[in-house]
């Protein structure tokens, strides 16, 4: 009897370890999608620079705080930028056509009193010329001496509207010069004063008062406060599959357990060499109410979705093409979509079927 007992026990046994578990292949809804990972930006977020050298005399604004465009960040203290701008000034003041004035007027008195000089010289070289001519009264001589009088005065006339004209031209192009100089001063002035160049707000400060500053010091981080986009860098194998507004699956830590969906809005055409990757933008369809720059996120871009397929498990598949059955033979199938779990089969396999996973 105990044998009888010992030899069924054995028997189920084998006979369960030999069964073999199948599962049919389901009707239901699969898409194609790319992996992606990035970081929030707010919309015209950047980075601020100056343009000069110099210690930061004056901050204007804190962490956290609103700026319109043009609202003024910083200023710089440089004491040799100071002293050009006193001396532009002073030169503009000096080079001034109002401040020249007394040079014009003396000019133009010479050239008066040259005109006077040279027609009484005229008067007497024309009088002593037709006295001479007609009845030969007077000195060839004083004919001459009044000749030479007269063309003296009037090359002096002459000489007085050149050194005019040549003083007005001088003192307006002191005068341009002068303002020039002052609107380059005002120029190289307003670089000690940073400006924001949006409307946003302030995320972040690297500096403080008294601290030296350069060209290549970020001072500040300044972007929209409402809205914000996701940039992800796609690989070059992915990306001629990347289209405008393709649907984006988000998820974040920060909304930890939620998905959000966004589009595609813009494509970089240019490839990073060292990554091999293109920068892609996207933004939310309905944007999170709570979000700041730098936040991460896992991204899943939407290339194809089908509905009502049938599908199996990804590991009972083999080499793309095989499946085993209840039996463990092989049955040979075409697929379609696959995602990190499933896969599509578009011919041999029907619901009806029972497939079991590969030996290994």
């Amino acid at each position: 009897m105990n044998k009888i007992v010992v030899f069924i026990f054995i028997s189920l046994f084998i006979s369960c370890k030999n069964k073999i578990e199948s599962i049919s292949p389901e009707k239901g809804q699969i898409s194609e999608s790319i992996y992606a990972s990035g970081v929030i930006k707010s919309k015209n977020q950047y980075q601020s620079f100056v343009n000069v050298n110099g210690i930061i005399n004056k901050i204007f604004i804190k962490e956290g705080e609103m700026v319109k465009k043009g609202t003024p960040i910083l200023s710089i203290y440089n004491e040799t930028q100071k002293y050009n701008k006193d001396n532009a000034l002073l030169a503009a003041d000096l080079a001034a056509l109002s401040s020249n004035q007394g040079k014009l007027n003396d000019a133009q008195l010479s050239i008066e009193l040259a005109k006077k000089s040279m027609q009484s010289d005229s008067t007497l070289y024309y009088k002593y010329k037709n006295l001479w001519d007609n009845n030969q009264i007077g000195t060839l001589a004083d004919l001459e001496h009044r000749k030479l009088a007269y063309e003296n005065s009037k090359n002096a006339y002459s000489s007085a509207q050149i050194r005019f004209a040549d003083l007005k031209k001088t003192l307006n192009f002191n005068a341009n010069q002068s303002k020039k100089n002052l609107q380059i001063s005002n120029k190289l002035e307003s670089d000690f004063i940073l400006k924001s160049e949006v409307d946003g707000m302030v995320y972040r400060l690297f500096k403080n008062e008294g601290e030296i500053i350069s060209p290549q010091t970020p001072i500040a981080v300044i972007g929209s406060s409402n809205q914000f986009i996701l940039e992800m860098q796609i690989d070059e194998k992915d990306i001629i599959k990347v289209r405008k507004n393709q649907k984006v699956i988000i998820t974040m830590d920060s909304y930890d357990g939620k998905t959000f969906e966004a589009k595609i809005t813009k494509i970089s055409p240019y490839m990073n060499e060292k990554s091999k990757t293109f920068l892609v933008e996207a933004e939310f369809v309905i944007q999170p109410e709570v979000l700041y720059p730098n936040i991460t996120f896992e991204a899943n871009i939407i290339l194809n979705i089908k509905n009502n397929v049938i599908l199996i498990p990804r590991n009972y598949l083999v080499q793309d093409s095989i499946v085993y059955d209840k039996n463990g033979e092989k049955i040979i199938v075409k697929t379609g979509l696959k995602d990190y779990r499933k896969v599509e089969i578009t011919s041999g396999l029907s619901e009806n079927d029972a497939i079991t996973l590969p030996k290994k």
